[in-house]
């Protein structure tokens, strides 16, 4: 599964683009698949170095996407629309449901800083000793952790799809000194490659990190293109509060108008001169329950 791509802003790259070499390779040895793996995380480690890119609102969408696979995983029919739905309209009392919990252990393992507390916030159903033992598990260079991890967490617990691919995450950014989880397994494998052991996932899991992490680097880029954008016409936003409206917009996949720190109207009115502005796109294609996204 590939992410889908949004529609640029403008033609002018601001971060420097996957090498062809890597992109249009064809390997199949696990020698060579792997160079290319550790290659195309090399250029993403880069690229989330630079301070254009807006992290929380790159790793949230990330986020999203991750959960859209785990329900192609798990033969659910909900996509992003729908997840964007579940978590941001629901209300206080409300339950998410399998779907939107699934969403928000993606979104929690993805938000805060690194550590077994912080993955335990995102994995309740298991004890944070039971998190550190499952990311011990992973030895060597980070792929082969990340592997060795998803591979020990799905023997412990075979339904815990959504839990052992945030993990391996968790493992993966570990090894590469990453101060939070990136997701990218989950979007780059396919739902046969979780039944795999051995050298056969590990080649499923470079497989995978060469694809998602070329994807994550042009959503990086497009992302910073937006961010800068929006950045660019704040100044013209005269509403009182649209200066934390703006930073919400810089750390979220989505948002509803009631969540920001305005009153209903003048959050409503916000939102569409953004639009109108071309800082930020209506999510849902809806004349109400709109949700807005730089």
């Amino acid at each position: 599964m590939t992410f889908a791509r949004d529609t640029p802003i403008d033609d002018q790259d601001t971060l420097p683009r996957m090498p062809g070499w890597i992109t249009l390779a064809r390997s199949e040895t696990l020698e060579d698949v792997a160079f290319l793996s550790g290659a195309a995380l090399a250029h993403l480690h880069l690229v989330l170095r630079h301070e254009e890119v807006p992290q929380p609102l790159f790793r949230d969408r990330l986020a999203l996407r991750a959960a859209e696979a785990c329900m192609t995983f798990s033969g659910r029919p909900e996509r992003a629309g729908e997840l964007r739905d579940t978590v941001h309209l629901l209300r206080l009392g409300d339950l998410p449901g399998p779907a939107g919990e699934t969403y928000l252990s993606w979104r929690r393992a993805a938000e805060r800083s690194l550590s077994v507390k912080a993955l335990g916030r995102a994995l309740p159903t298991f004890e944070p000793d039971q998190i550190a033992t499952w990311l011990d598990a992973g030895q060597g260079v980070p792929v082969t952790r990340a592997a060795l991890v998803l591979e020990v967490v799905l023997t412990d617990a075979p339904r815990a799809e959504t839990s052992s691919l945030i993990l391996a995450d968790a493992a993966l950014a570990q090894a590469l000194g990453w101060d939070h989880v990136v997701p990218l397994l989950a979007v780059g494998l396919k739902r046969t490659d979780l039944r795999k052991r051995g050298d056969d996932l590990r080649l499923a899991c470079h497989r995978a990190l060469v694809s998602s992490a070329v994807e994550a680097v042009r959503l990086a880029a497009d992302l910073a293109r937006r961010a800068a954008h929006l950045k660019a016409v704040a100044p013209k936003l005269r509403a009182k509060g649209a200066g934390d409206a703006v930073e919400m917009f810089l750390t979220r996949d989505a948002i509803a108008p009631s969540a920001l720190p305005l009153p209903d109207r003048a959050a409503r009115r916000l939102c569409d001169r953004l639009v109108d502005l071309g800082a930020a796109r209506e999510l849902t294609g809806r004349d109400t329950f709109r949700l807005y996204g730089v």
